[in-house]
Order: structure tokens, then sequence, then C-alpha cells
């Protein structure tokens, strides 16, 4: 029964299409950051959620709740800007470079970064750490061989997506598969019908982009890996960081406190290296991130980067669109259109793609990856259930417009987070995520056909 407070369908609908045009034009049309667009929304709805009669402590209230939703994430981004800042000082990351160089060919780079990110990320189960260690690696490498930064970046988020939407360790994998109700095992096994021609197109598309691109000069990729061990101790003891990511991570250690020991561990191996740094320039580069001055601005533009503070826009930005999230729902705006939703479905094609279409939509407006899960897979789960379909199929649904989407929104937790790690804006890299693009087009094409379509035991 709707309550006076709570609006109308078509007037929920008028609102979320109002934010959506706000966004857009900000974004897109004065090219600006996200920031200004989403404190202009959050303004209007607090303005009209009091027209409607809610309370400044209940209007307040959602606020709080949703923000409250990310601390454990802002936290994670904490650490991992400090963990970016002393991989770099202790020469981690130039010593994946480095040995980058001696392995891959410009014609193979970038199917290459996507195979490397996605089995790498099976292994340690989260996206946003192989985005912030492997990934930025990878974009030093590819920007020196004369490659489209907005590529590599592609390459880098559908690998990482992939590993993000597969690994048994994955917090959204194990979100989905809880909320659908289904086995862990068996939610990922049923994946594979939208995941399979999704990694393979993509994997064909990123082959076919980069050998259509000329191989930067041996000069150059032979300065930058001059400049690389002039100033750091590239050795394969370099990489000792990186194996203990993937033991942390096949031992099932938290990430926060995994983040505190790797930050650790590199901290004491910089002590016994050549360049061996003072405590308070540890202190200053966990804080503020590295810098170096080289003969090579490309060079320091991708090693300028890390720290604490190098993360104040990303948490910003993200506490903005929780709140707005927030907001949302605790105005009832999100409610009201998904119950609605949810009462026109008259096929099982129609339901799974109410499923994505409501998961993207949730990532559009309240640009949050769990609640993308979360919401949708509690108001379709019935109708999965009435329609005799087994919640395999409403785990997949909800991975493929929800999950795999949040890297794809300018103002979304990942999509922000991807942007300011890379330094490539959303908008750029989206057309080249091909996996993230293409799982939701499987999704719903096996809806509709049967295939792949798992049905409940009678």
């Amino acid at each position: 029964m709707q309550t006076e407070k709570q609006p109308r369908l078509l007037e929920a609908v008028f609102i979320l299409l109002g934010m959506l045009v706000v966004m857009g034009v900000g974004i897109i049309g004065f090219h600006l950051t996200p920031v200004v667009p989403i404190l202009t929304v959050i303004f209007v709805l607090m303005i009209w959620g009091k027209v409607r009669g809610f309370s400044w402590d209940e209007i307040q209230e959602g606020i709080v709740v949703g923000v409250r939703n990310g601390i454990i994430p802002l936290f994670i981004f904490l650490l991992i800007g400090s963990l970016i800042g002393v991989w770099i000082m202790a020469g981690v990351i130039p010593t994946l470079m480095v040995y980058g160089f001696h392995i891959l060919s410009v014609q193979w780079f970038l199917p290459s970064v996507f195979l490397m990110c996605a089995f790498v990320g099976c292994f340690i189960g989260s996206a946003f750490t192989i985005i912030s260690t492997v990934g930025i690696a990878s974009m030093g490498i590819g920007v020196t061989m004369g490659l489209d930064p907005a590529m590599i970046a592609g390459a880098v988020v559908s690998g990482a997506v992939f590993s993000d939407k597969m690994s048994p360790l994955s917090a959204t994998t194990n979100l989905a598969s809880a909320i659908a109700g289904d086995d862990l095992y068996s939610h990922i096994k049923n994946m594979l019908w939208s995941t399979v021609p999704a990694f393979i197109i993509s994997l064909i598309l990123f082959t076919i982009l980069g050998n259509h691109h000329q191989t930067a000069s041996l000069a150059k990729i032979t300065q930058t890996t001059h400049i690389l061990t002039s100033n750091f101790p590239v050795s394969v003891w370099m990489l000792l960081p990186v194996v203990l990511l993937l033991i942390c991570a096949w031992t099932k250690i938290p990430t926060i406190p995994t983040l505190f020991i790797n930050i650790t561990v590199t901290i004491i191996i910089t002590f016994f290296t050549p360049h061996h740094p003072s405590f308070a320039k540890v202190a200053d580069v966990m804080e503020n991130g590295f810098t170096i001055k080289t003969s090579s601005a490309e060079v320091n533009q991708i090693l300028n980067r890390g720290g604490i503070s190098s993360m104040t826009g990303t948490m910003t930005l993200i506490i903005l669109a929780l709140a707005l999230g927030g907001l949302l729902i605790k105005l009832g705006i999100i409610d009201v259109v998904m119950t609605r939703f949810s009462q026109h479905i008259h096929s099982d094609g129609m339901l799974v793609l109410s499923t994505v279409l409501a998961a993207i939509g949730v990532n559009l407006f309240i640009g949050e990856q769990y609640l993308s899960v979360v919401l949708p897979g509690t108001a379709f789960k019935a109708d999965f259930k009435k329609s005799h379909l087994a919640p395999e199929a409403l785990g997949r649904a909800l991975e493929d417009g929800g999950a795999v989407i949040n890297y794809l929104v300018p103002w979304g937790v990942a999509g922000v987070f991807v942007a300011n790690t890379l330094n490539v804006p959303t908008l750029s890299y989206l057309p080249f995520v091909f996996f993230s693009l293409l799982c939701p087009v499987f999704s719903v094409l096996s809806g509709f056909t049967g295939i792949g379509l798992k049905r409940a035991q009678q």
C-alpha cells in the first residue's frame, strides 16, 4: 500500500530521468566531474523530500545509511593508495614494467593484458586490487609502447571484471549467490553461458585492436627501461609482494588485513635495497604518494602517483554517490519503480531482461555495486520462483546487469575508482570494456532463447 509520502510511479520515473539529464548534461555536455551534478541532484531531492512530508531527520538518515554502507570500501581505498605508493617506491611496479617490456609485444599487448588480469584476478578475487597493481604496471608498459591509454584501460578493466565475476573469492560473486539462494560453485558454473562467449569475443576484439597499432620505437622502450633500472632496484625479489597477494587471497585473509600485510612487507623489503629511504620518506609516500623527476615526462606521469591523498577525490565522489543512493531508497523512489516493474512480466525472457535492466538502472541511479545486486535480487526473487526458474538463473542476471556494469558508470563506485587509479576518464575507456558490455547481451539472449537458462527441479 502506497503511503502519502511515497511518490507515484510517474513521479518517481520523472525524478530518475531528471537525475540522468542533470548528470548527463553536466558530465558529457559541460565536461564536469560528477561532483557538482551529484550535489545538485542531492539538493533537489532533499527539497522534494521535504515537500513530500519527510522530516529533515528522515532525509539526513537516508544520507547516513547510504554512506555507512560504503565505510569498508572507503577504508580499502585509503590502503590501496598507500599500497600503490610503496609498490612504486620499492620497485615492484617498475620491475613489472621492465619484465613486461621483455615479454610482451605491442601486437599482442592488449589481449595479453586482458588474459593476465583475468588469470591473476581469479586467484586474488578483487578487481580493485588487480586494477591498482597489475593495471598500473600495464598502463605504464602500454603507454610507452604507444598504445591508446583508453584501450589499455579497457583491457585491464575487462580482465579484472572477468575475475571479479568468476572467482570464488570475489565479494560480488558470493553476494549474488547468497541473494539468489544458490550454491556458489553452481552459480559460477551457470554463469559460463554468458561469460564464455563474452570472454572469447573480447579476446578477439583486443587482438584485432592490438594488431592495428604501430610498434613504438625501440629507442623509446630502451630509454624507459634505462630510467627504471637506474632509479629502482629491478629484480625478481621485487615480485615477492605480488606473490604475497596471491598467498593471502588463497588463505582467505580479508582484504583489509591483506593490504596492511602487503604494505608492511613491501616497506621492509625497501629498507634492504640500495635506495633504502628514511622512515620520514616512507611515511610521506604512504600519505602523499611517490614522486620522482626523471628525464622523461612520460615516466614521471606513470610513476608520480599513489598515497592516501590521491584517493581523497575518489572518496569524495563515492561518498556523494552513496548519499544519493541512500536518499533514493529512503524517499521510496527506487522501491516504487522496481515494485511496479516486477508486476508486468509475462515470459522468461522478459523476466531476465527486466532483472538485468533493473540492475543496470540501480548502477546508473545509485552508483553502488552491491546494491545493484541486492535490490533487483530482492525485487525479482519471487518472480523467478513463480516462473520455475532456478536460483542460478537469477544469480547470473544479477551479475551480468549489476556487478559488471558499475565499472562503466562515471559516478559509480567502481567507475570512479578506475578513472582515478588509471588516470583515464570513465567515458573514454567505456567503449573498450568489451567484457562488461557483452555480458548483459548474452544473459538476455539466454533468457529469450532458453539456452543455458536453468530451470528449477520439479
